[in-house]
């Protein structure tokens, strides 16, 4: 419970520190100006906000105003806010960017219309205010647009579409802070400064061109003035970009050499001194930010799709063409079996004992159908002797002859079934096998929505190099939470023997909190993943006690994470208690861990287990498997189930009962398990139990999930209780894992 109250004190924490953010905003961009008129940003801000932010911008901007007196020179920004407050108030709609942009522009464009009826000015004014309140209302519309797209994504997306949205939204914010003149310096046009430096330094000629060219419209946007000196701002970007990631101090003299050239050049010496000061303040900044600015918060250029399509085509078909070989050879195997014809016992016989007796002519032409006859029924009989051979063979000389040939026969059929069965249960295991790698192929061909770090990946591989590491490949890549993961790998006999160290190195050299997981050996080679720490991190308790005079657990239970922001909590329950069971349940949890972090999905990997266990030995060997998974990113849960006990959630105020009607692994040939999504975010429970304890005890477990909120409690109450209801003696080994997400 004081957890829960945690939570919902850091979301009220947020709240108000929002609402405090966009008060300080609006009385900071109630007094921006473009060419001396109001900015319409305040405007456009209060469109793309919630409700409170839009209350608290318009609170800021009217303080503004009353403070410099200049209220009634901005009514009609001020009764725009107004509507469009009034227009949020009464529509769930105000996140989408076409009704922010289109209801922003409207309030505005209303009310110039209310305000000039009042005053009565020309038309010519109303044409103004039309111009007006349609461009605030496209910056309404892509601040909404860049806002949701890093949102989402975490990144500011300069490939796609959406990096329109994001240079006007610079342009517009780079105008506004320019009307801001402190002494000889100016607040707009020192962050165009830096901005140029850093794009030019980071992405060479064409970032600082862009850049360059984007800020010189900002400034202007404001003031001719304060624009003039920076006309050829672009063009000094493009010369100092020439020398991006060569050295920092040497791309701002360059930049600074050629910016002041200009101004001179353009005849603006006048204002040569506020530029001086205006670069320096600006090249400062630059060295303060550009350190940390990296292709993490930036995305620009083209990736590597189509690589990764090739890849993922090639791995379709690989895994297409052995499902086509599956499918034939099955269709092979079926047709060999049914047309492979059995030879015919009556003649077969006849042709071994009567070959050489005296009465062939008598018994096989002259009463052939008879002999047969009589042949078909000794072959039918279970117990065969002389005195009870059918009245057909009464006549019969060789009749122990024929009763030893046909006990033959008998164990011959009898051992033929067999292997037929045999043969037939290892050409199904077979194909199980085919059909796993064939998963798995396909798996690994997917696209990932990852987004590959060269500069990360190079700096890495330098840092290793200089502490004498030697890897054979360093992968660095973001993924669709902008988290940063770096796979490193080196071959066997290069392997560190402490991660520790490695995860440390890289951590200072990058200025990121990391971790790291275990090594995963493949053939010749080891890989390390190192990762940025996720979302949320995983609380657990578990406890465990035997059965009753059982030296040994046959429960057994792992937690891990994969390295990629999956965590995995796995517990076993083998067959019986003791030293096997536990042998048994060690075994399915060690390789459902290899697999797993070897990149292979649960699923097949639960069935490539199977087909393990159920040729590891002659004897009858199988253990239940009962994981969860849960993105620590996203919260995102869910429950893995091959013939294991039920699994009880608490999400906010309901305990979910979760059960699976499977059979444990290593029984049957082709293992089908049970995986399902479940509604799961911080502060929620989740509860794993063996088969020990009681299905009674459910109920109470239940009661006990919405009464306290304390895992180890909780955890230690369950294993208590577990005598009382199974009758006081535990007849088999109990496990009890609990689980709670808190924050990261």
């Amino acid at each position: 419970m004081l957890k829960a109250n945690a939570g919902t004190a850091n979301k009220n924490s947020e709240i108000i520190s929002g609402a405090i953010l966009s008060l300080t905003g609006g009385f900071l961009m109630a007094g921006a100006e473009i060419n001396g008129v109001t900015s319409f940003i305040g405007a456009s801000v209060c469109g793309s906000a919630s409700p409170l932010n839009s209350t608290a911008i318009l609170i800021g901007s009217l303080l503004r105003y009353i403070f410099s007196g200049n209220l009634h020179k901005n009514i009609i920004l001020v009764c725009a806010m107004i509507f469009i407050i009034i227009g949020k108030l009464f529509t769930i709609s105000f996140e989408n960017p076409s009704w922010s942009g289109v209801a922003t522009g409207i309030s505005v464009f209303s009310s110039s219309l209310i305000v000039s009826a009042i005053i009565g000015e020309s038309i010519f004014k109303i044409l103004f205010y039309l111009i007006y309140s349609i461009f605030s209302g496209f910056t309404a519309y892509f601040l909404v647009i860049s806002r949701e797209s890093f949102r989402k994504q975490r990144v500011i997306d300069l490939k796609s579409g959406i990096s329109f949205a994001f240079a006007v939204v610079y342009a517009v914010i780079l105008s506004a802070l320019t009307s801001f003149d402190f002494v000889f310096v100016n607040a707009g046009r020192i962050l165009g400064i830096a901005v140029t430096l850093v794009a030019g330094y980071h992405y060479g000629y064409m970032g600082g061109v862009l850049c360059g060219a984007l800020t010189t419209c900002g400034i202007f946007l404001s003031s001719k003035e304060a624009g003039m000196p920076f006309v050829l701002l672009s063009v000094a970007g493009l010369i100092s970009g020439y020398i991006h990631r060569r050295s920092m101090g040497a791309i701002a003299v360059l930049f600074n050499a050629s910016s002041i050239l200009f101004v001179i050049l353009t005849g603006q010496t006048d204002s040569l001194i506020p530029c001086i000061c205006d670069l320096a303040l600006g090249t400062a900044l630059f060295f303060g930010i550009c350190p940390n600015v990296s292709d993490k918060w930036v995305v620009t250029g083209k990736s590597k799709d189509g690589i990764s399509d090739i890849i993922s085509s090639r791995m379709e078909f690989l895994a297409g063409s052995i499902s086509a070989l599956r499918d034939d050879s099955e269709k092979i195997s079926n047709l060999l079996s049914e047309s492979s014809v059995k030879s015919d016992a009556v003649e077969e016989l006849s042709e071994k004992i009567c070959s050489e007796c005296c009465n062939k002519t008598v018994c096989w032409y002259r009463n052939y159908e008879d002999s047969r006859q009589g042949f078909k029924k000794i072959l039918k009989q279970g117990e065969i002797l002389p005195e009870n051979f059918p009245d057909e063979l009464k006549n019969c000389l060789k009749k122990s002859e024929i009763a030893d040939a046909v006990r033959k026969i008998s164990m011959e059929q009898i051992t033929a079934r067999l292997m037929d069965m045999r043969f037939s249960e290892s050409r199904k295991l077979l194909f199980e096998q085919i059909k796993v790698t064939e998963e798995i192929i396909l798996s690994a061909g997917e696209k990932i929505n990852v987004r590959y770090s060269e500069p990360i990946s190079n700096t890495v591989r330098l840092k290793l190099e200089r502490y004498g590491y030697k890897t054979s490949n360093i992968i660095a890549y973001y993924n669709s939470r902008n988290r940063l993961l770096i796979e490193i790998y080196f071959e066997l006999e290069e392997a560190p023997a402490n991660c520790v160290r490695i995860c440390d190195l890289i951590s200072d050299e990058l200025k990121i909190n990391l971790d790291f997981t275990e090594p995963v050996r493949s053939g010749r080679e080891v890989r390390i993943r190192i990762f940025e720490k996720t979302r949320y991190s995983l609380q657990s308790c578990v406890q465990s006690m035997c059965a009753l005079n059982s030296p040994e657990s046959g429960d057994y239970s792992e937690i891990f994470t994969d390295g990629i922001g999956n965590s995995y909590v796995i517990l076993s329950d083998g067959m019986g208690s003791g030293k096997s069971a536990s042998l048994e349940s060690k075994m399915v949890v060690s390789m459902f861990r290899k697999l797993i972090v070897s990149g292979v999905g649960y699923l097949s990997a639960i069935r490539l287990i199977n087909s393990i266990m159920l040729n590891k030995s002659r004897n009858e060997a199988f253990a239940t498997l009962d994981a969860v998974k849960i993105d620590m990113d996203t919260c995102g849960l869910v429950v893995i189930k091959s013939g294991a006990s039920a699994t009880l959630i608490r999400h906010k105020s309901q305990v979910i009962k979760i059960t699976s009607p499977t059979f444990p692994i290593g029984i049957i040939q082709q293992a089908e398990a049970f995986s399902c999504e479940y509604e799961f975010e911080r502060g929620d429970i989740i509860i794993m139990l063996s088969d020990g304890i009681s299905e009674n005890e459910y109920q109470y477990i239940k009661e006990l999930l919405l009464r306290k909120d304390d895992l180890k409690q909780i955890v230690s109450e369950i294993c208590d209780k577990s005598e009382k209801f199974t009758g006081g003696k535990r007849r088999d080994d109990i496990t009890v894992i609990g689980l709670k997400v808190g924050q990261g």
